[in-house]
């Protein structure tokens, strides 16, 4: 393993992650849960997708939260959606900014995945709220 590939991109996973709060989804804790039957994903998570793609340059980690909030949306795939709404919050979106970007994606995808997502986004503004008035 290139230890440097490696620590850059947790480094930079590390700017989305909120590790304080246990009901709160992160890659670390989907690594940790993997580590017994695939290792390796933690690793292509880490060094892949933070390490060579969410470290270029160009865009920034609002921007980069806020596509991949989008991507997931459409897809329907709410368990990624809600570790992503996370990190979106936790990069500096707005409750706002995340409400209005799926609902923009209507046209796009249509009501059922909306609806499914902005259920998602609420069950994680109320675990950050929660987490906030302790």
């Amino acid at each position: 393993m290139n230890e440097s590939r490696y620590q850059h991109g947790l480094d930079k996973l590390m700017e989305y992650t909120l590790s304080d709060n246990k009901e709160i989804s992160t890659h670390l804790k989907i690594t940790e849960a993997l580590e017994d039957i695939a290792p390796d994903v933690g690793k292509y998570i880490i060094e892949f997708a933070y390490g060579d793609i969410y470290s270029r340059p160009g865009l920034t980690n609002k921007q980069r939260a806020l596509i991949t909030i989008s991507s997931l949306v459409t897809q329907g795939t709410e368990p990624q959606l809600e570790l992503h709404i996370n990190t979106g919050l936790t990069a500096g979106l707005s409750k706002e900014e995340i409400v209005e970007s799926i609902t923009h994606l209507i046209p796009y995808t249509g009501f059922p995945r909306i609806l499914n997502a902005l259920t998602v986004a609420k069950k994680v503004f109320a675990i950050r709220e929660e987490e906030q008035h302790e």
